[in-house]
């Protein structure tokens, strides 16, 4: 139900994700994490096992998997009807840890764009999709982002997809802008102030913006310190209709949405 904002935890099992922090290397040190982020008010779990930072190296789809798997086995063992999030682009991956482990949701970067057969397996598994804009792949993303209009440009993208999408049967999607991939500081800001556009298609909007270089550079920092940036910009997506946040940090995301309810709840006069 994404009626009112929902937050997603992050789940590194990767060695080398951009903060150093969410990096998870096996699956109790995992679990322990996804008990935390449950506690603290987290709605769905995205497990994900290939870095994307900028200039991030590929993984294999058979390592992928073997540092997928455990971790899920774990966290179904201990949260068996907990919604899970896959972080891939591969159907290969998507089948088979469907298969395996019944994940409820696919949180794809690359939109379908670097698998050609992923739209077809959505479909055919009827299991809800995230499609993330990227410019690029990880490797080269931010060398040389250009675009004619940021947000037209990402308007018009969602659009062809969405389509496709729907013809092949596919109803259950949500959007990701994709912050930070193949996008100029600049452009990621340009984005950010006008968040609003996406709300054109009348689907659910996540956004990925936790501890991203378009905080800590503006703030002259790194990763480490960006939480209170977050927090700011978190606010902000959510004044534009985001609808899912996908975060390091679950319960200051928590918090963040309970002061934005409470300033939407109000009512229109004093009382």
């Amino acid at each position: 139900d994404l009626s009112t904002p929902r937050i997603m935890g992050i789940i590194n099992v990767t060695p080398d994700s951009f903060y150093s922090k969410s990096r998870l290397p096996d699956p109790e040190s995992a679990l322990e994490t996804a008990r935390t982020m449950i506690q603290e008010g987290a709605h769905l779990l995205d497990v994900g096992a290939v870095s994307s930072r900028p200039g991030a190296e590929e993984v294999s789809e058979q390592d992928e998997l073997e540092r997928l798997s455990p971790v899920l086995e774990v966290f179904r063992k201990e949260f068996p009807e907990f919604p899970i999030s896959v972080d891939t682009w591969r159907s290969g991956v998507v089948r088979k840890l469907r298969e395996l482990f019944d994940i409820n949701v696919i949180n794809d970067i690359s939109a379908g764009q670097r698998d050609p057969e992923m739209f077809a397996v959505v479909a055919e598994l009827g299991i809800p999709y995230i499609m993330m804009h990227m410019q690029g792949t990880p490797r080269d993303m931010q060398e040389a982002p250009e675009y004619a209009h940021v947000v037209d440009d990402l308007l018009q993208f969602f659009a062809e997809r969405v389509h496709k999408l729907r013809k092949m049967g596919v109803n259950d999607i949500i959007i990701d802008p994709g912050f930070g991939f193949g996008k100029t500081l600049e452009q990621n800001y340009h984005l950010l102030r006008e968040l609003h556009a996406f709300q054109m298609f009348e689907l659910p909007l996540l956004v990925g913006i936790s501890r991203k270089s378009m905080i800590y550079n503006v703030l002259n920092t790194d990763p480490e310190f960006a939480l209170n940036g977050t927090t700011a910009a978190h606010m902000a997506v959510l004044i534009q209709g985001a609808n899912l946040l996908r975060v390091h940090d679950v319960k200051a995301a928590a918090e963040t949405v309970k002061i934005f309810q409470q300033i939407v709840d109000s009512p229109d006069r004093g009382v």
